[in-house]
C-alpha cells in the first residue's frame, strides 16, 4: 500500500488539520458529498477535513483498493444518529501526494446531517470562513 494511503487512514477521522495537510498537494482539489463545488489548495481542504473528521463519529475504513496513484477508500461511520457509508475517491499526484479526494455518502438522510453539522461548524469558526468566501 502506498505511504500516503497508509498515513491517510489515521489522519484523516482525526479531526487535525495540521496532520492532514502534509499529505495533501498544494493545489490539491477536493469534492465534498454535501454540494456541487470543489474545493482547491492544501489550506482549504485541510480545514474542510479538518471540520468534517469532528463531524464523524465512529469513522473506520472498511476496505481498501487501489495501486499506483488512483485509490477507493471504502468507510462507515455515525454522523449524529444517522449512520454513513461512503468511498474516498483519492489520485496521488508524482509526488505521492494527494492530489484529487473526491467523496460519495449515502444515505440522503445521513449526507443532509452531514450538511448541516458542517455549516454550523464553520459558521462558528472565523479562519474557515476565508476559505468559505473564496469558493463562494
Amino acid at each position: 500500500m502506498h505511504p500516503t494511503i497508509e498515513k491517510m487512514q489515521t489522519v484523516v477521522a482525526s479531526g487535525d488539520h495540521d496532520a492532514i495537510a502534509p499529505l495533501l498537494a498544494t493545489d490539491v482539489t477536493f469534492l465534498p458529498p454535501t454540494y456541487w463545488k470543489t474545493w482547491t489548495g492544501r489550506d482549504a481542504v485541510a480545514a474542510v477535513l479538518g471540520h468534517v473528521g469532528q463531524v464523524f463519529t465512529d469513522f473506520r475504513y472498511r476496505r481498501i483498493m487501489g495501486e499506483g496513484r488512483d485509490w477507493a477508500l471504502e468507510f462507515q461511520c455515525k454522523i449524529g444518529e444517522f449512520d454513513a457509508v461512503g468511498v474516498d475517491l483519492v489520485t496521488l499526484d508524482e509526488a505521492g501526494l494527494i492530489a484529487h479526494f473526491e467523496v460519495v455518502m449515502r444515505p440522503h438522510k445521513s449526507v443532509g446531517a452531514l450538511r448541516d453539522a458542517m455549516n454550523a461548524r464553520v459558521a462558528r469558526d472565523p479562519a474557515f470562513l476565508k476559505f468559505k468566501d473564496a469558493l463562494s
